[in-house]
């Protein structure tokens, strides 16, 4: 055998995964089955990704974006699903389903299942907002190199579940105007479709925000793979229950992904080996190359073509990025690239039939197609002439229009056709025959993306035996950075014999061009598009804290009148007719008495909570990250995290980033400001900070939240954890921290965080006022300056409680959480929400509630003068009693009505 022959036959052989799972200790295990693992590898090979938050990337052969395949065959995936999902739902419950794709990957894939089903109308998911289209919704992709989709459907009431919020009118409406059958939009199941079930979390996230507005009984999710950990595998019933909705699920396939231990990071620095390894290849080339340089390097772009198989076999071109000036520079070294010309093929696309699902594709619209595919494809046949090895290379979301003509095109010519697609996402390429990436083609973005120029993929498309390329693209990315002497037609032709460009029209729903060429104003066209969200509010602009101290993801709403009187908040909340954080309590303004209690306890206590501060700060440090991003939940966290941030530069000489965020008991934290971080930081760098934990509310809040997103840590750092809930803490005990003593005057001078719809759009973060008339009342500064005044003395008593604690278990009791549902029950309430634990809760119960009474551990000394103090100016009784975990704990009135404050404004008993 000949030393080539036996190259090609180990390359059949040989899994395109093993590459990585070699290095990285990654493991595809089947589900069990006799062909289990084997199916598995069929289906997906492994690449590394570029990305911060997640390592790995599963390669699928037969979705058609990275690995060209026939068209057919990715097709047929597809289809095939549909048909499934027709046998499961019955046919009259699939002519009322609408199927939904996630962009940009499984555009194309989610097309093809609602052509399974036949009777179906489909949508997917968009990056590119259009002008003039009302946006119908929109969700996460947490894990994704471009984590924002939007939902862009002509008619939103296409995704209307059983309660139509649009009425009956909307519904005839929706089926004059797609085509859609009867009854469509009420009652529809909603099949989603993306092509890997990894964690769940996208397609949950999914659900979880189109449930909120279109309420429906039924939901398919659909997927070539489901990947799913054994843990992972209960959330979806749990989920289910959770909505009061049934929720099946439809693959090909099944199995796991083993990751060893910090495969993140072993594979962030396996990328950057590989890379460094490229650069070095590159630099030290001269000279004209040999063909195994290049092969490896970057000079690959320069060299004569090496068409058909021949290229393939001698690996041309593999195993490196072609950069986007390779047309340049192949002319400079006397390259022929003109003879991989370009010509335009005039496709005849029929008028009115969208290009894709973006804004919703219908079975009139698939029955207005079918019928001329063949002689679109007869147009592209003529013009390849002899071309015996045909790509058609569709482009990012354009995924299903290339495939028809793909699939069509096979039936034309006797040349071996495959297809695949350009994409967005950055994964190294490697010339390995047990890798999936091969070779990677790097180009500038074509289509004026909305957030900014950058750079585009084609991947395992040169050097892979191609003597004809058919490159689609809709009319909106038909640019001159297309044509430009680095875009992807110059840098195809130095990689083939023949370059086809074919056009298909950008479909714009009539109503948004006609009120986009009158000049209206578009439909929510500031919300379309998640907008690259604006840097953090700092001092002086917002807040009296300094530039540096921290940073504030939130919106300003200082202009917008939010208070209201604390007796009506407390009727409207407990009554279930609004959400406390829907408006603010009016400020407490403190008395002359109260300052100096605040001042006093400040010199009372300082010293103990620098020393909390320095074990806290030093205990991340030493656990959780030598270079923690601190992410406070504002606002109780935020005094604490710029005070961990000056411990942490005075101790050690670092300067840590500080964001202030907004997290809502029962609403979740604000997955804008989550994105944002995402997109500046390493998500396992960031350490959510708070102030102190009661019965641990929020710390189960933001773990709830935080499943939803990849590379987070849900863990939460704080100052004082007398509830036991945390282990990532500076005390345990309850005592007085002087920041819970005040609201705003000690916080900045911000409010309590704010989040309502009418003021707080689906891409906006939070909101909260800035309090500027108040600086004369601020005390901001001098909290931490008091408390920073004293880190040297307790430096040694830090060191040897860290210690200490590193070597303790620490792991959370959530004895507190015990505590209040006993005192919930013997005081009658019946309603956790209504018991506040802890000195910093009791604060805030006497400062922006109303209060029923005070309990107090018998014979508390100097941290609860403030509390009595607050208490008698408000007629409300402090109980002494034992047996408590806390120092107190403050009781919220269980009679919501106003006729729980007496005409005086103070509590009463409650009969």
């Amino acid at each position: 055998m000949s030393e080539r022959a036996a190259g090609k036959e180990a390359a059949n052989v040989v899994w395109s995964g093993s590459w990585v799972a070699e290095r990285l200790g990654v493991e595809l295990v089947g589900d069990g089955s006799p062909d289990g693992d084997k199916e598995l590898r069929d289906l997906l090979g492994l690449a590394l990704r570029r990305n911060p938050k997640r390592a790995h990337l599963l390669v699928s052969n037969v979705l058609g974006k990275h690995v060209p395949q026939k068209p057919s065959v990715v097709y047929a995936a597809g289809f095939e699903l549909g048909r499934r999902v027709r046998e499961l739902l019955g046919d009259a419950a699939s002519r009322r389903a609408v199927v939904l794709g996630y962009a940009e990957t499984a555009t194309g894939l989610g097309h093809a299942v609602a052509d399974g089903l036949g009777v179906a109308p489909y949508l997917h998911s968009t990056r590119r907002p259009v002008e003039g289209v009302e946006r119908a919704g929109g969700f996460e992709e947490s894990h994704s190199h471009a984590t924002s989709h939007l939902l862009l459907p002509e008619n939103p009431a296409l995704l209307a579940g059983d309660r139509d919020p649009t009425g009956a009118d909307a519904e005839v409406r929706v089926r004059a105007d797609t085509g859609a059958g009867p009854g469509i939009g009420v009652g529809a199941p909603l099949v989603l479709v993306d092509d890997e079930f990894s964690t769940g979390n996208t397609v949950l996230n999914t659900i979880r925000a189109l449930h909120e507005r279109y309420p429906r009984s039924r939901y398919v999710i659909v997927a070539l793979v489901d990947m799913r950990s054994t843990a992972d595998h209960g959330r979806l019933t749990e989920f289910a229950a959770e909505i009061g909705a049934r929720v099946d699920l439809v693959t090909r396939s099944s199995g796991t992904v083993t990751l060893p231990e910090g495969v993140l990071e072993k594979g962030q620095a396996l990328v950057a080996a590989q890379e460094e390894e490229a650069r070095s290849a590159r630099a030290g080339a001269a000279g004209p190359p040999s063909p195994k340089e290049a092969a490896s390097g970057a000079t690959a772009s320069a060299r004569p073509r090496t068409t058909g198989s021949a290229a393939a076999e001698a690996g041309v071109a593999t195993g490196s990025a072609v950069p986007s000036s390779a047309v340049s520079a192949a002319a400079e070294a006397g390259v022929e690239p003109g003879r991989g010309f370009c010509t335009r093929v005039d496709l005849q696309w029929p008028a009115g039939v969208p290009d894709g699902g973006r804004h919703g594709f219908t079975p009139a619209h698939r029955a207005a197609l079918e019928p001329v595919l063949p002689a679109m494809a007869a147009r592209i046949a003529a013009a390849l002439g002899d071309a015996r090895r045909v790509l058609v290379l569709g482009f990012e979301e354009l995924m299903y229009a290339p495939l028809r003509l793909g699939t069509a095109l096979e039936d034309h010519t006797d040349a071996e056709v495959r297809y695949s697609t350009t994409t967005r996402s950055p994964v190294l390429a490697v010339d390995d025959p047990g890798y999936a990436i091969r070779t990677r083609l790097v180009f500038p973005a074509h289509d004026a993306p909305a957030d900014g120029p950058g750079d585009r993929y084609a991947y395992n498309v040169a050097g892979a035996g191609f003597d004809a390329v058919v490159v689609a693209v809709d009319s909106t990315a038909d640019t001159p950075e297309l044509h430009s002497p680095g875009g992807l037609l110059a840098q195809l032709g130095t990689h083939v014999d023949r370059v086809l460009l074919v056009v298909v029209p950008s479909y714009v729903p009539s109503y948004a061009a006609s009120r986009t060429a009158s000049g209206l104003p578009a439909y929510a066209s500031e919300r379309q598009e998640p907008p690259m969200l604006p840097e953090p509010l700092r001092g002086p602009a917002f807040s009296s804290y300094a530039p540096d101290d921290v940073g504030w993801l939130l919106q300003d709403l200082s202009e917008v009148e939010l208070e209201a009187p604390t007796e009506e908040r407390e009727e409207a909340i407990q009554s279930g007719g609004a959400h406390y954080a829907e408006s603010l309590p009016v400020e407490y303004q403190p008395s002359a008495q109260y300052q100096g209690l605040f001042k006093a306890a400040l010199e009372l206590s300082a010293a103990r909570v620098a020393r909390a501060v320095g074990t806290v700060t030093e205990t991340v440090l030493a656990e959780r990250t030598p270079r923690p991003v601190l992410v406070s939940l504002a606002r109780a966290g935020t005094p604490v995290g710029v005070l961990m941030r000056r411990w942490a530069r005075h101790r050690h000489g670092l300067d840590l980033p500080h964001y202030a965020v907004s997290i809502v008991r029962g609403r979740g934290i604000d997955a804008n400001a989550l994105r944002w971080l995402a997109a500046h930081h390493d998500p396992a760098d960031v350490v959510f900070v708070d102030g102190w934990t009661g019965k641990g509310a929020i710390t189960r809040e933001l773990s709830a939240a935080l499943a939803e997103f990849d590379g987070f840590n849900p863990e939460i750092a704080v100052l004082a954890d007398p509830g036991g809930c945390v282990r990532t803490y500076g005390t345990r005990e309850d005592f007085l921290i002087p920041s819970a003593c005040l609201n705003s005057t000690v916080s900045g001078l911000i409010s309590r965080t704010v989040l309502r719809s009418d003021l707080v759009g689906p891409d906006d973060f939070h909101g909260a006022k800035f309090y500027r008339e108040l600086a004369d009342s601020d005390v901001s500064g001098h909290f931490l300056d008091t408390v920073a005044a004293h880190f040297d003395e307790v430096v040694d008593a830090v060191d040897a409680e860290v210690k200490e604690l590193l070597a303790a278990d620490r792991a959370p009791t959530w004895e507190g959480w015990a505590a209040v549902e006993r005192i919930s029950e013997e005081c009658g309430i019946h309603d956790v929400n209504l018991v506040k634990p802890g000195v910093g809760e009791t604060t805030r119960v006497l400062l922006r509630r109303v209060p029923w009474k005070i309990l107090a551990e018998r014979g508390a000394g100097a941290d609860l003068e403030h509390i009595r103090l607050l208490a008698e100016q408000r007629g409300v009784p402090v109980e002494e009693v034992d047996g408590l975990p806390y120092t107190c704990v403050g009781l919220i009135h269980p009679k919501y009505t106003r006729g729980a404050t007496g005409a005086d404004g103070k509590a009463v008993e409650s009969k």
